[in-house]
């Protein structure tokens, strides 16, 4: 590991404490999957999506094929991960690959995944918790701690994630979302393909302002931000707005008044339903923009 290794590594371990003590208060919602539980191997969801349901998100707009499959091979382990499309898919569709937030890939990241998938898209939402998920901030906290610790490994989840929407998925463009520690890792995950990557959605994750890693990106970016994050603050939103100014890049960013952190995340004390759905637009529309209608 080099010298900046170790220094982005200080970083980013700086920013998780950041993220932690603006939401040190929060727990997930009863609903959360159970640590290390696993999710039924293959369904098919339509109007009556319990999962969806039960983690508080709307329910896809037309019937999904999910099913829980391993699509990477890290450390010598499997890793499974959540896989849905459209249930009337014929042609190959644009890939989105999903990263979870502080919990883990629990029912609420699956659910968003196939209400994401509803939209048109062949979505996988990775694992970076090697299976485990929680609850609390304090079961959260060595979870965040152990892939920052380990970051290549969490880069090669993400290739490996990215080639099996290539190979498997048979996508001819690819996107990421993600919420929080996922938002974070969208943007790592544009940083690991800047020039393959077609679109990433970052939900109040953490950012930088390096022109130094920035400038090689060529990846249109939609930032989605709350005003009265502490964690996220808008102050190093504005100077992540800065740094894509300057450096010519394909951008956009949104600051929510009245959100804090977590604002779509329905398990959230900080959860804002209006907010939420303003953002879910924004970010659908912007994905459609980059890899359905520039597919056409």
């Amino acid at each position: 590991m080099t010298w900046n290794d170790n220094q982005r590594l200080a970083i980013i371990l700086a920013a998780i404490i950041s993220l932690l003590s603006a939401c040190d208060t929060a727990t997930k919602s009863p609903a959360a999957t159970p640590t290390g539980s696993a999710q039924q191997s293959a369904n098919v969801t339509s109007g009556s999506n319990t999962e969806a349901a039960s983690a508080g998100v709307a329910e896809p707009e037309r019937p999904v094929v999910a099913e829980r499959l391993p699509y990477a091979e890290v450390g010598d382990q499997l890793v499974y991960g959540h896989f849905s499309f459209p249930a009337d898919m014929i042609d190959p569709l644009p890939g989105i690959i999903v990263i979870h937030e502080r919990w883990g890939l629990d029912d609420g990241v699956r659910a968003q995944a196939d209400r994401i998938a509803a939209q048109g898209y062949v979505v996988l939402a990775i694992d970076l918790f090697r299976g485990a998920t929680a609850s609390d901030i304090t079961a959260a906290r060595p979870l965040m701690v152990e892939v920052v610790e380990n970051p290549e490994l969490a880069n090669e989840n993400i290739r490996q994630a990215y080639q099996f929407l290539i190979d498997s998925g048979q996508a001819p463009k690819i996107g990421v979302l993600g919420w929080s520690f996922g938002g974070g890792w969208a943007l790592n995950t544009a940083l690991l393909y800047p020039d393959d990557l077609d679109a990433a959605v970052i939900y109040y994750g953490q950012l930088t302002d390096s022109h130094e890693r920035l400038g090689p990106m060529n990846v249109p970016v939609l930032g989605l931000f709350g005003e009265k994050d502490r964690g996220v603050t808008v102050e190093s939103v504005n100077q992540f707005d800065a740094a894509m100014e300057f450096l010519g890049k394909d951008y956009e960013i949104e600051i929510y008044p009245n959100a804090g952190h977590g604002f779509a995340d329905p398990g959230a004390s900080t959860y804002n339903a209006e907010v939420a759905e303003m953002a879910w637009t924004h970010a659908m529309e912007f994905l459609r923009r980059h890899l359905l209608e520039d597919s056409v």
